[in-house]
């Protein structure tokens, strides 16, 4: 499986950084092909900087926010014209210091300086803005702020709009590099379709390319190019500027590292590229696209396009030979990833999952980040609580809570008689990501296990214990099996649904059976789960997961299922001896291994490929959720471990 860049020639327009930034590039497999596209120039009069020392000595500055380590060390050049430098220092450290990232406060650090407040990744002007609000809000405040390249007006608004007195300190301009061969070259080799993958680390050097090019009466030209070209982007910023340009970033990383660019890049971008020249032969406008807008080509075209049976993920399900061992995540797509949480900025969690497009969004977009083989729609087990009439909430901080909980036989009768097209936004997104989805990456359906969903419905929301459920499942067998009995109608109806708008598997999620000891889960769960996992069309294969109880394994096996899911306290090769070889199984590294290092993370994940031993049915996947802490690069780091791991 292909995880580099395999020999495609890749432009960067890096300048300072330039060889370091081709020697990442040569190691991932791609062929370099460097064309600096900035330079710094100090200015040549810098009366804003002695004008800001002087306001600075004479203590009317309160707040200095610095941008860049280059400007931080210009600034200090600058001042040193006509001040002690050590003065400069002593003035400096005595007011609030603010460092956009780590660079300036790597030029802080030479001068002896800690700055009082670093702006968190990505370093955007809008985490300053964010991060200023809640530790060190500006109103009625003398702000300075060491600027670069160019002016940025929206962080100097948003500093005004907070009460501040901004002082704005240039300290150097973004000029064109004095030879402009070797960007010319670059912007002729793209243009004639020579180069696979372009590479952007910021925003200037977006607008000099294109400056160059309209220099050169071929912008045109090249914007069309690019269409069928994957461009990366180091940040936000920089990707505001390629869209700026009238084109579409294709690959963003988490952290706005250089590294992380070119490695996620590089083990993702292959697909990313043939997704791209895919859509641009079919008409779609790549410079100007949605992942939702992607429609791959009918069957009947050649050369013939991969389909589902091509799937290593479906074939793995049916415990067939794989080429190696598929993987996906739960909670592949969350809050883990910065671009999730710009969407959930302004959505909730339930206009999200009830709006199609975007459901479909960031289920692709998890796909795209991941490389994995396998999507899962984004939804919640919880959303056929509304169609019951119980109503349903996202508590900030708390999670789910049911409106009108279940708690005696009564309330079992007064349920609605809920009807699986009211949660036709599902299916509508399930519709939007298989359309778009890459035709051998196979999408999952899901819902909630009976006892899960009975469990959420009786406490109310989330529980410790599960006092309230159990009370009910001892007590009034009668309106529990009531209660399963219309949650089992309902769950298999919703799983059928969400098959035939085109989910190629299914998971039951029912992780709080994992509370029950054997002799009553037989008892009270076994029945329904057999009735409900027997309803669901058998063409889909279906994955059965729960958590916290290994021993409950082999009535799990009894309940139904083509895959069993593993959490990690089971051991994945007794587990698998004691299911038999005629189930799938799904696991099961455990999730907290993602906050280690990366060779702690392939160390992990070798262990489990090794207890799974090659055998046709394993796919690889945590024993629980990604967590909202993780780094996204630690679990493109697993994915990239797996399929290398385990390449037959």
């Amino acid at each position: 499986m292909t995880v580099d860049f395999t020999g495609f020639h890749v432009v960067s327009f890096e300048s300072r950084r330039a060889s370091e930034m081709a020697g990442l590039i040569e190691r991932c497999g791609g062929k370099p092909i460097s064309a600096p596209s900035m330079r710094e120039s100090p200015l040549e009069r810098n009366s804003d900087a002695l004008s800001f020392a002087d306001r600075l000595f004479d203590g009317q500055i309160d707040t200095v926010i610095l941008l860049t380590g280059v400007g931080t060390r210009m600034l200090t050049q600058a001042v040193a014209t006509r001040h002690e430098t050590g003065r400069f220092i002593e003035a400096l450290g005595a007011v609030v210091t603010i460092a956009r990232g780590p660079k300036p406060v790597a030029a802080l650090r030479e001068m002896g300086l800690k700055p009082t407040m670093t702006v968190p990744e990505p370093n955007t002007w809008r985490d300053l803005l964010a991060a200023m609000d809640e530790h060190c809000p500006v109103d009625n405040k003398s702000v300075a702020v060491q600027e670069y390249g160019q002016s940025n007006t929206q962080l100097l608004n948003g500093l005004r709009q907070r009460g501040a007195d901004v002082l704005p300190v240039p300290v150097y301009k973004w000029q064109l590099p004095e030879d402009l061969a070797p960007m010319r070259q670059a912007i002729e080799q793209i243009i004639a379709g020579n180069v696979e993958f372009v590479v952007f680390t910021s925003a200037t050097q977006v607008r000099h390319v294109f400056q160059v090019a309209q220099r050169d009466g071929c912008d045109t030209k090249l914007r069309d190019a690019f269409a069928a070209v994957c461009i990366g982007s180091i940040g936000p910023i920089c990707t505001e500027a390629v869209r700026e340009a009238d084109m579409t970033v294709d690959f963003e990383p988490d952290s706005p590292h250089m590294t992380q660019l070119v490695r996620g890049l590089a083990c993702n971008g292959h697909n990313l590229l043939d997704k791209k020249r895919v859509a641009a032969s079919i008409g779609v406008n790549t410079n100007d696209w949605r992942r939702i807008d992607m429609s791959w080509p009918a069957a009947n075209v050649h050369p013939p396009p991969r389909t589902i049976a091509d799937s290593v993920f479906m074939k793995a399900a049916r415990r067939e030979p794989v080429p190696y061992t598929p993987i996906w995540l739960m909670r592949q797509a969350g809050r883990y990833q910065r671009a999730y949480r710009a969407i959930r900025a302004g959505v909730s969690l339930l206009e999200l999952c009830k709006t199609p497009e975007l459901a479909a969004e960031v289920t692709l977009m998890a796909v795209d980040q991941l490389g994995v083989d396998a999507a899962i729609i984004f939804a919640d087990i919880l959303l056929i609580a509304e169609p019951l009439g119980l109503g349903l909430e996202f508590v900030k901080g708390e999670g789910p809570r049911i409106d009108r909980p279940v708690r005696c036989r009564e309330d079992v009768n007064r349920m609605r008689r809920a009807k699986v097209d009211e949660l036709g936004y599902v299916y509508d997104a399930i519709r939007l990501t298989r359309r778009a989805l890459r035709p051998d990456i196979a999408l999952i359906g899901f819902a909630g296990g009976p006892f899960t969903i009975a469990s959420y419905l009786i406490e109310g929301g989330k529980s410790s214990n599960y006092a309230r459920t159990k009370a009910m499942m001892f007590s009034d067998q009668r309106a529990w099996n009531a209660l399963m009995k219309t949650l089992v109608q309902l769950i298999s109806g919703y799983l059928n649904a969400q098959i035939e708008a085109g989910a190629d598997a299914v998971q039951i999620f029912d992780s709080w059976a994992g509370s029950l000891g054997p002799d009553d889960y037989r008892r009270h769960v076994l029945p329904h789960m057999k009735t409900l996992i027997s309803e669901v069309n058998s063409e889909a294969p279906l994955i059965h997961f729960t958590t916290g109880n290994p021993a409950i394994l082999p009535l799990m096996k009894q309940g139904g299922g083509d895959v069993i899911g593993l959490d990690w306290r089971a051991d994945l090769a007794a587990a698998w001896q004691l299911l038999g070889p005629d189930v799938a199984v799904m696991g099961n590294l455990d999730p907290t291994v993602l906050f280690c290092s990366p060779a702690e993370i392939r160390k992990h994940a070798s262990a489990i490929l090794d207890k799974a031993a090659g055998r046709p049915g394993h796919i690889f996947n945590l024993g629980h959720g990604i967590m909202p802490t993780m780094s996204p690069e630690h679990v493109i780091e697993l994915v990239d471990a797996v399929h290398e791991l385990s390449t037959r």
